[in-house]
């Protein structure tokens, strides 16, 4: 409710009554004064939708520039021709900083393929009482911007927050899909700038989507600000790297969700949806963990098969013949 009562100030703000808004959503006066309060994703959607045309400002009020109907739709155009996600983000992020001068908005990636990525939002100027409700409604709308571009989840690394933890800091796993940060209650050296981290690899995604999939999306009022997608593909990039690179700490299906902010269900339901299965990974990774070391080094099978996961030579030979038709040792030995 805390964010329900932010779009109702802005309301108060225009010296508009938001009965309307609150009718749409099904929420009485009465539950948007609970403290405790919660509504579901689709009443967040049907409210904000509403009074984005209503005030004529798809800001919310946060930005003391208005933004009118329409902005966001027109930042995402601009960006439909960009090749890659991160072009795309990049001109958004250029783009709004022409309408909206309050806060700032980059991406920032690393040269080095194993770095990370960040959209990062800086506070130009104090949001005041803003400042929660525009960190989280930006971010989350640039977060389903990227999702719906490629089509995809886009999983985050964390998402960090420049204020303290809120009474309701228990929603915000539910908003970003990722770990969550707040700064230390009452840090003074607390940045004024919230971050998403990504795997800079979703920055080299295509762009899926064209002039008439952004007519459909838009016929609705910017449903990608609060649900979020549940297909991702990188996934399968995910598995493989955890498998590689901890497989101890990922030697079962409940570990290795975990590890990348799933449920187990989670897991199996994604990885099948990118026709793959977390059994056909593992093998995967396993064979190409033994080619390499069969190439590579004079090891004994017995270690050859420790090292890539299996409790004795017996069981690796077996599953190694499966894979490749030969034995371990044959394979090594053979010509070439």
């Amino acid at each position: 409710m805390a964010f329900v009562r932010a779009i109702l100030a802005a309301y108060a703000r225009q010296g508009m009554a938001p009965t309307g808004a609150l009718a749409v959503a099904q929420i009485t006066p009465a539950q948007a004064r609970q403290v405790r309060g919660r509504i579901t994703a689709a009443q967040m959607e049907l409210l904000s939708g509403h009074a984005m045309q209503e005030l004529d400002d798809e800001s919310l009020g946060w930005s003391h520039r208005r933004l009118p109907w329409g902005s966001y739709g027109m930042l995402i155009r601009a960006s439909l021709s960009a090749p890659t996600l991160g072009v795309a983000l990049k001109r958004w992020c250029r783009h709004h900083g022409l309408i909206c001068d309050n806060v700032a908005l980059r991406v920032e990636a690393g040269p080095g393929p194993g770095e990370d990525a960040a959209i990062v939002l800086e506070e130009r100027e104090p949001l005041g009482q803003g400042r929660e409700f525009c960190m989280v409604s930006l971010l989350r709308n640039l977060h389903g911007v990227a999702c719906w571009l490629i089509d995809s989840r886009l999983g985050l690394q964390a998402a960090e927050f420049p204020y303290a933890a809120p009474p309701h800091a228990d929603v915000y796993p539910l908003i970003f899909p990722g770990p969550i940060v707040f700064a230390p209650p009452g840090d003074p050296a607390a940045p004024a700038q919230a971050r998403l981290r990504l795997d800079r690899r979703y920055l080299e995604l295509p762009i899926r989507r064209d002039e008439k999939a952004l007519r459909q999306m838009l016929q609705r009022a910017l449903p990608l600000t609060v649900l979020p997608y549940r297909r991702d593909r990188l996934l399968v990039r995910q598995v493989r790297q955890a498998l590689l690179q901890q497989p101890e700490a990922a030697h079962n299906a409940a570990a290795l969700a975990a590890l990348l902010h799933l449920s187990a269900r989670t897991l199996h339901r994604q990885l099948k949806e990118e026709g793959t299965s977390l059994q056909a990974l593992k093998d995967e990774v396993r064979r190409e963990h033994a080619v390499d070391l069969l190439h590579r080094s004079r090891q004994p099978i017995k270690q050859v098969a420790a090292a890539v996961g299996f409790l004795n030579e017996k069981s690796f030979s077996r599953a190694f013949k499966g894979w490749t038709g030969h034995t371990p040792a044959a394979y090594r030995d053979r010509p070439g």
